[in-house]
């Protein structure tokens, strides 16, 4: 079956699955209800995914039929603060998680810095219709808050890197370059985004912290902005890293080109799969070379069994993703 295009938004009939991405800042006094709550509405009705729940909020990702997922959304829309809770929806031709996880968290996206407040201290939002404006301004400096390997896959144009490994490492690496960062333009001007938006709640609350006075954030995020801005007017280069088992998406929402790295569990492009160092199941360049032999050939056995369950029809135990920020 033929992949849809940016052009062509995937419609129920080829890809009958629905995903949802979702998160809220909002206080939960009683995390374990809630949690118990939520594993209920998705497991009796056949949905899998993510979902966290923290006294800061909830955050997650998650898939089932269109009327499931309508239950699921409607179950969450009423617990506190979440009545008009935002997603983003897209469609997969099969179910891209292999089980229901709701778990308690510290924090719905791990930064550890407690004292920040993203409800009361966020930066301002900007529409994915007027981002191209604001970015676009050379007095804009702007930050991709996501992790490398995401940034790997695709970016802004000319969007400033940190090079991070996870969003914990975020704040150290904006206090370390403070000063060369908003000596730039001649009155700083910070612009983030990241996949759903939810880590630019805390980065933008974080920088407002930090005395950064004017500071922005993609509403909806890069998943937002993909699915609404028309490619040719696009600032977005590559495709987006998602956490499930597209891997990627591009503009309009549309399944990407990336796999993962079941050696490694890191996204993985064309270039990649045509090197000598990959091995479908069990090596990219990446990690080729810190795998042991006895590891490979484990990792081959796991991808031969997992083929064999395929094959008939069988259901496997999948692999797992790199945690998930949003």
């Amino acid at each position: 079956m033929p992949l849809p295009d940016a052009h062509h938004q995937p419609d129920a009939a080829d890809f009958p699955i629905r995903v949802v991405a979702l998160y809220r800042f909002t206080p939960f006094a009683d995390r374990e209800t809630i949690r118990a709550s939520l594993a209920l509405a998705c497991c009796s009705r056949g949905v899998k995914g993510t979902l966290l729940v923290a006294h800061e909020g909830l955050n997650g990702t998650i898939a089932g039929t269109d009327d499931a997922i309508g239950e699921v959304l409607d179950h969450i829309r009423t617990l506190p603060g979440c009545a008009d809770i935002e997603v983003r929806e897209s469609r997969a031709e099969t179910m891209p998680f292999h089980r229901m996880k709701v778990r308690i968290k510290a924090e719905i996206v791990t930064m550890g810095e407690p004292a920040i407040d993203p409800v009361a201290d966020a930066g301002h939002y900007v529409a994915p219709a007027d981002w191209n404006a604001l970015i676009d301004d050379p007095n804009t400096i702007l930050i991709d808050t996501r992790n490398d390997y995401e940034v790997a896959v695709g970016t802004f144009a000319g969007a400033i890197d940190p090079k991070t490994r996870t969003f914990r490492d975020f704040p150290i690496w904006f206090r370390e370059h403070r000063d060369e960062l908003l000596a730039k333009g001649e009155t700083p001007r910070v612009a983030m985004f990241c996949t759903g938006g939810i880590r630019c709640e805390k980065s933008t609350a974080f920088l407002a912290a930090e005395g950064v006075e004017e500071v922005y954030h993609l509403k909806g995020g890069i998943l937002a902005y993909l699915e609404t801005v028309p490619e040719e007017q696009s600032r977005w280069e590559g495709e987006c890293f998602v956490f499930d088992q597209r891997v990627a998406v591009g503009h309009g929402l549309a399944p990407g080109t990336h796999e993962l790295c079941h050696g490694c569990r890191m996204p993985v492009s064309i270039a990649d799969r045509a090197s000598d160092h990959y091995e479908e199941g069990v090596s990219c360049p990446a990690c080729h070379a810190d795998r042991s032999e006895e590891q490979k050939a484990g990792y081959a056995e796991r991808h031969r069994q997992t083929s064999l369950a395929d094959a008939r029809g069988v259901a496997h135990v999948g692999a797992t993703y790199p945690a998930r920020d949003g």
